[in-house]
């Protein structure tokens, strides 16, 4: 009986290690996908009241203040649609972006100019282009594919997975990599740097404030930076709501007529 029992203990033992040892580290494929649905897919949907400050190496500010609506249309990180309304300046006041992310394809992306009551699709090619004169790039506020990166692990800490993150397709983006800090616990990206084809460092992403809404961790305040000219954007969100239940709204006929019951 007691050598039944022993042999019983070792063999418990013997897997607890062999299940440490397989799984008790996440693969980097699971690290991203985790930060990516933190950054862009929690909630059914939801919305936010953004205010952006936009300062040059000068010191000069420019303010942008919209509304963000969101909608996955997918479970498990799939396609999903964005809604950004634009209440000031007035010289973008009434402006609507648009995007139908799709994994399996290209994104879908429009912009309404009310000066001009015009359409605009936007091409694959402007997703890496500035986000209404800001230093948000288009790709920035709807999120970039994860397939589109080749992933690797260089590094961790008590706190943070530290990530290098190669384009597939190099000639397809302006960066020949990026780094992403990742926060163990709320798996928030707190620090993403991007470097350049010669391997220096000309951009950065920090998150400056996270607040948990919802049960959701959530950042509230984010900065992006351009090290070359010495330029940076303060984005602040506020209102911010999950599972609201957004209708349908994401489509060209709301784009001239803002659905303003979810705008105010």
């Amino acid at each position: 009986m007691l050598r039944n029992n022993l042999f019983k203990i070792l063999f418990s033992i013997g897997f607890m290690l062999l299940s440490m040892t397989s799984y008790g580290k996440m693969s980097v494929q699971a690290i991203v996908k985790k930060a990516n649905h933190v950054a862009f897919y929690q909630g059914k949907d939801g919305r936010a009241d953004i205010s952006m400050t936009i300062s040059d190496s000068q010191g000069r500010k420019q303010i942008r203040k919209l509304t963000l609506l969101r909608k996955n249309m997918s479970r498990n990180d799939g396609n999903q649609k964005f809604y950004a309304y634009f209440h000031r300046p007035a010289d973008v006041k009434k402006t609507v972006f648009m995007v139908w992310k799709n994994l399996n394809k290209s994104d879908d992306r429009w912009l309404y100019l009310p000066a001009l009551d015009l359409v605009r699709r936007i091409s694959a090619s402007d997703k890496r282009s500035s986000f209404v004169g800001s230093n948000f790039f288009y790709e920035d506020i709807s999120g970039r594919r994860l397939k589109d990166d080749k992933h690797e692990l260089i590094k961790t800490s008590n706190n943070y997975y530290v990530v290098k993150n190669t384009p597939k397709n190099p000639g397809s983006v302006e960066f020949s990599y990026y780094t992403m800090w990742v926060h163990k616990k709320t798996f928030v990206m707190v620090k993403i740097e991007y470097y350049d084809k010669n391997g220096k460092k000309y951009r950065q992403f920090d998150s400056l404030k996270v607040q948990t809404i919802q049960g959701f961790p959530t950042v509230t305040k984010m900065r992006m930076k351009d090290l070359r000219n010495n330029s940076e954007t303060i984005s602040v969100a506020r209102n911010v709501k999950y599972n609201i239940g957004l209708p349908n709204i994401f489509t060209e006929r709301y784009l001239k007529k803002p659905p303003m019951k979810y705008l105010r």
